[in-house]
């Protein structure tokens, strides 16, 4: 009886702070519960989060209903008789002053399933220190929460402030809400399958049915052709899986508990709907029909063979997708931009035309072996496959390249600077805007005069890559024509001594019709698009605030920083500010080059190098979301 009285009691207390649309204080985890709601950004899946205000002039505590009224400023124009525009509330209330500010703004968070709170103001929030420790002692005192809340350190002004030693109160990094992550949304969506459980090990050998949802233990190389896909690392948000999925349109998670989870493996090989969402997902046996998708109509590639010279980048080529690939020819653009704007591209940046690779594959140890593959019937008999790829790629490393092509090599780069230079894939198969290709041809080294690290060895390594298991697997699933695949090859000086390379995403992929740009990076050459286990690279979103358009109206918003720099920003403000600038006016110019109509974000690649610490952009894509 007393166990149901104290049920009634606290179901009466939820329904009531439900029905009130917001509270002074939050006595217990029942109450902050009736006002939580999802934050604004999905930069962690595993936060939920209640709005807070105080009122400096009346001098009141406001913790409010954040489902129903998503935004602060809905909240005092609607509840405080706030009357001001929504500029001048920005201005005046994420001001670095207390003079003209009406109110304090945060967010009080909870990392789901454990006793951590954290208090976080917006990023753009400049708000004093005093103030800050003001505002978090009144929440601290207003709530249950007590020794176990903390201020979390969301900007470089506020990481400054820490390290300086001038906050009182206990203040946490990006690791301290990462650590914790144990479910990551990789793409969202639904679909039905039968779930089935693989070691990445044996996925050179056997091959998961098109119709099935699997769970892989780590990443793998080559995205297996599947219903969905469960992994159980976390991912870099611009890692190549990621891109892969998105371009699939399939539905991938990460979940480091998934062979721990008994509902999971008790629905193993069951026919099951997955449905995948920011800060959860959902997985139950269903009945539900399996509905397969079929590529009719194989994908026609162009390949114009009549450009048989090195084509020099320092000038646009004409049409020079179909003669050199996406990935050159946008080099040509990246080149011809940075003319106007504070940026460098590769030095000595040239492209070995579809000429050299079609005439090398055309050899009689070669083409049969193509043609054999191509013809034979049965698609899913992986180790055939495989082993037929590998003897295509043996034989294409065997035979001598044209001396005419290492000739003219060797001629143009013999006054270089430099000495290494990068060998890049440029297929006609990459970098477009239904079919990124993201990871699935390779890059190498050749160093001019050296007789192991030779300009041929590295043109061979990547004209063989074409046929990597990966590769091929990839464009048969998007019904691509094998037989019209071109390798073009990008070369330009390597970097031996960059600080730190990352990738660029010029929208905020966190928050829906919010300004932005999104950037990961890594110290050194350590990878963010396919990082060691372990690794965790720097993420932030760079936007100008109330679109302002100076350097003191810009703000950073960290979603982590790199475990390979003691958790330290790896850029200054400086140089954040310019990656926004620059990567939004790349964006512009790609745009007319590519001449679309309609709006969409590109992926872009950079460094950071040497001492001088100058920005090169190496490469542009469209960014298929």
């Amino acid at each position: 009886m007393q166990k149901l009285v104290y049920s009634f009691v606290f179901l009466l207390l939820a329904t009531s702070l439900s029905a009130q649309r917001f509270s002074a204080t939050l006595p217990n985890y029942e109450a902050y519960k009736a006002f939580k709601g999802k934050p604004l950004s999905d930069k962690f899946s595993n936060i939920e989060s209640v709005k807070v205000i105080y009122d400096l002039r009346k001098q009141k505590m406001y913790y409010f209903n954040s489902t129903l009224i998503p935004l602060h400023y809905d909240f005092v124009v609607n509840y405080l008789n706030y009357t001001q525009d929504l500029e001048v509330f920005n201005n005046e209330n994420y001001s670095d002053t207390e003079k003209d500010r009406a109110f304090l703004l945060g967010n009080l968070n909870h990392i789901k399933g454990t006793e951590k709170w954290i208090f976080e103001l917006a990023a753009s929030d400049h708000m004093p220190l005093f103030l800050i420790e003001r505002f978090f002692n009144l929440v601290k005192n207003s709530t249950f929460i007590g020794e176990n809340l903390k201020f979390y350190l969301n900007n470089p002004e506020k990481m400054e402030w820490f390290q300086e030693q001038k906050f009182k109160i206990p203040c946490v990094k990006s690791d301290y809400i990462f650590n914790e992550i144990t479910y990551q949304e990789v793409v969202g969506g639904t679909n039905i399958g039968i779930l089935k459980q693989y070691k990445i090990k044996d996925l050179d050998k056997i091959k998961p049915s098109p119709d099935e949802i699997v769970i892989l233990d780590g990443t793998p190389d080559i995205l297996p052709n599947a219903r969905g896909i469960i992994v159980n690392e976390l991912q870099t948000p611009l890692s190549h899986l990621v891109l892969l999925g998105k371009n699939r349109k399939i539905p991938i998670m990460a979940y480091t508990n998934v062979f721990k989870d008994g509902n999971i493996q008790r629905l193993l090989s069951k026919k099951v709907e997955l449905k995948i969402e920011i800060d959860t997902f959902y997985i139950k046996e269903t009945n539900k029909k399996i509905v397969q998708k079929t590529n009719s109509k194989k994908k026609q590639l162009v390949i114009d063979t009549t450009v048989t010279d090195l084509v020099n980048l320092n000038t646009i080529p004409k049409k020079g997708v179909n003669s050199i690939g996406s990935k050159a020819q946008n080099m040509a653009y990246l080149i011809a931009i940075s003319k106007e704007q504070s940026f460098k591209t590769p030095e000595d940046a040239h492209a070995i035309p579809f000429y050299f690779y079609i005439k090398h594959i055309q050899k009689k140890s070669i083409s049969p072996l193509v043609k054999e593959l191509l013809a034979y019937p049965h698609k899913d008999s992986t180790v055939w496959i495989n082993k037929q790829l590998k003897k295509i790629r043996d034989a294409i490393k065997k035979e001598n390249v044209d001396p005419e092509l290492i000739a003219k090599l060797n001629e143009t780069f013999k006054n270089a600077k430099f000495k290494n230079f990068r060998f890049r894939s440029s297929t006609n198969a990459e970098d477009l805007d239904d079919f990124n290709g993201a990871g699935l041809y390779d890059s190498k080294t050749g160093i001019l005069g050296d007789s192991i690290k030779t300009f041929e060895k590295a043109i061979k390594q990547v004209w063989a890559s074409v046929w990597n298991e990966a590769s091929y697997n990839e464009r048969e699933l998007f019904g691509i024509n094998q037989k019209n695949i071109a390798m073009g090859v990008l070369v330009h000086r390597s970097f031996p001594d960059e600080l730190a390379n990352g990738v660029i995403i010029t929208k905020n992929i966190f928050r829906e019709n919010f300004p932005g740009i999104t950037v990961n990076i890594q110290k050194g050459e350590n990878s963010v698009v396919k990082p060691e286990k372990g690794e965790i690279c720097e993420q932030f979103v760079a936007y100008h605030f109330n679109d302002g358009k100076d350097e003191t109206d810009f703000d950073i918003d960290y979603t982590s920083n790199s475990n390979l720099n003691n958790n330290e920003p790896l850029l200054s403000r400086k140089e954040m500010s310019d990656l926004y600038t620059i990567s939004k006016k790349i964006e512009t110019k790609m745009y007319r080059y590519w001449r679309k109509n309609q709006f969409h974000p590109v992926d872009i690649e950079f460094k950071i190098v040497g001492e001088k610490r100058e920005l090169y952009i190496k490469q542009v894509r469209p960014f298929n979301d």
